[in-house]
């Protein structure tokens, strides 16, 4: 756990997370709301605020495993481009206890939040380990989870504030077309217990 193979050394991958500190993170609040448990990043219902890595990434790819508590809400940001407002500034894959086939909302576990419902919900149940693979080339961003894709978008076609493409409404106050593209990963305290551990990422 929190190591790389050789072979992902040679496809340049690095890890965001050493296994044993929080080292290259910082939080937005206070870090006493997150710690080192086991091998794990665990976030405590201190609300601390959200944690964020130091480093900024534009086209990358992430890999990154989270188990969470019953009822646990958080979110794994990125492309957050402006610490002072995550929500408005960075895309959330939603990390929700959703488990089960009916839960395919925009608000729903794998979802990117509000903006692209999974198309099929493939978390495990609370206290299960799920492995997440996101993909940021360009205007395009992808999800998978367990092993399938079930998000994609094209950020190019959010070019209103408040709507998405096919004119519903969001909560968002800035068209995503028009954000920058270079931002940090994020963890969220949303007042539950969650882990994450395996986290890395590879620049493309």
């Amino acid at each position: 756990m929190n190591s790389l193979t050789a072979a992902e050394q040679r496809d340049g991958w690095r890890l965001l997370f050493d296994g044993k500190s929080l080292d290259g993170w910082d939080a937005t609040g206070s870090l006493e709301g997150w710690t080192v448990d086991g091998d794990a990043i665990a976030c405590t219902v201190n609300r601390g605020g959200y944690l964020y890595t130091q480093d900024t990434f534009e086209d990358f790819e992430l890999r990154i495993s989270f188990r969470i508590a019953s009822q646990c809400n958080s979110g794994i940001f990125f492309r957050w481009s402006d610490l002072s407002d995550p929500v408005n500034t960075g895309y959330e894959i939603q990390v929700l206890d959703t488990f089960g086939p009916d839960r395919t909302g925009v608000h729903d576990c794998g979802a990117i939040y509000e903006l692209v419902p999974p198309s099929k919900q493939t978390m495990k149940p609370a206290g299960e380990w799920n492995d997440v693979v996101l993909k940021c080339e360009g205007p395009h961003i992808s999800v998978s989870m367990n092993g399938e894709e079930i998000c994609t978008m094209n950020s190019d076609l959010w070019d209103t504030p408040h709507q998405n493409p096919d004119g519903t409404k969001t909560k968002f106050n800035y068209a995503w077309k028009d954000l920058p593209r270079r931002g940090h990963i994020g963890l969220q305290d949303h007042g539950g217990k969650v882990w994450y551990r395996d986290v890395k990422v590879r620049e493309l």
